[in-house]
């Protein structure tokens, strides 16, 4: 039976998660009992796991009304109960989903919920976003960030740094300055901020000075502790300690600085017009 409301999962969600839990979990058993926990139904799809669970995944708006929420179920467990045997293999696959949910919008949650299904248009890129410099959408974009604190506290901060970086991207880009052949965060910042003022050495106001000093140092912190913790790079044998609390610092910090950032630019451009 065909559900109306019902809306496919992207073919990319499908795909990638059939690929993780299919090459996962070896037995067709345990992985059908999944399914049909999760509130799957219909006759079990032919093929190996991994084709079997895409194929389940992909048909799962012609049989259920809320895909999503079937979605959700069938990789709790995956997602949330550790496997002292497949630890490595586990958090590969964990990053791969919350990477193609998080193209599409979607996050996961504890409890098996996958959230922003519901949106009514497709999720904006980013750099659509900062290009129409909509406070309200870029508040989206940290509160996607803020999904991965608890869960996976490094993602979190390599979130908040990319949009960082996408950010002082657009402005170079938007402006016509010359981009810096290093296109890491700080070059950036420093080529961005620059041109929009807010070097500390050409203000005369001593509080709003040590303000923008602060700012040279959020972006400091942040990019450091994306190195030396985040999921962008490669970790040592004795990995930096990100915890749930660093992440939502170094969330909120780079929110507070994109809002002033983009208050600041449209500010400059009024008075261009002007």
């Amino acid at each position: 039976m065909t559900h109306a409301l019902a809306k496919p999962l992207p073919v990319p969600v499908c795909s990638i998660v059939g690929d993780v839990l299919g090459g996962y979990h070896y037995s067709h058993k345990s992985l059908e009992r999944l399914f049909y926990e999760g509130g799957a139904s219909g006759e079990v799809p032919p093929g190996n796991c991994v084709v079997k669970c895409q194929s389940w995944l992909k048909r799962l708006h012609e049989e259920v009304p809320n895909p999503p929420a079937v979605l959700g179920k069938v990789i709790e467990e995956f997602m949330e109960v550790d496997n002292a045997f497949k630890g490595a293999e586990q958090q590969t696959g964990r990053e791969k989903i919350r990477e193609v949910l998080g193209r599409f919008g979607l996050s996961y949650h504890i409890g098996g919920l996958i959230l922003g299904a519901a949106a009514a248009l497709p999720t904006k890129s980013l750099t659509q976003v900062l290009k129409a410099r909509d406070l309200g959408e870029v508040d989206k974009e940290f509160e996607r960030s803020l999904t991965h604190v608890e869960s996976d506290p490094p993602a979190a901060i390599t979130a908040a740094c990319s949009i960082l970086e996408s950010l002082f991207k657009v402005y170079i880009e938007d402006t016509g300055i010359e981009m810096s052949a290093d296109q890491s965060l700080k070059p950036l910042w420093k080529t961005a901020s620059k041109h929009l003022g807010f070097d500390p050495a050409a203000v005369e106001d001593e509080d709003v000075k040590k303000i923008l000093s602060g700012l040279n140092s959020v972006v400091d912190g942040i990019g450091s502790l994306r190195t030396h913790g985040s999921t962008a790079h490669g970790r040592g044998r004795r990995p930096y300690r990100i915890q749930a609390r660093h992440a939502r610092l170094a969330i909120h910090a780079s929110h507070t600085l994109v809002g002033f950032f983009l208050e600041t630019w449209d500010e400059r451009k009024r008075k261009a017009e002007s």
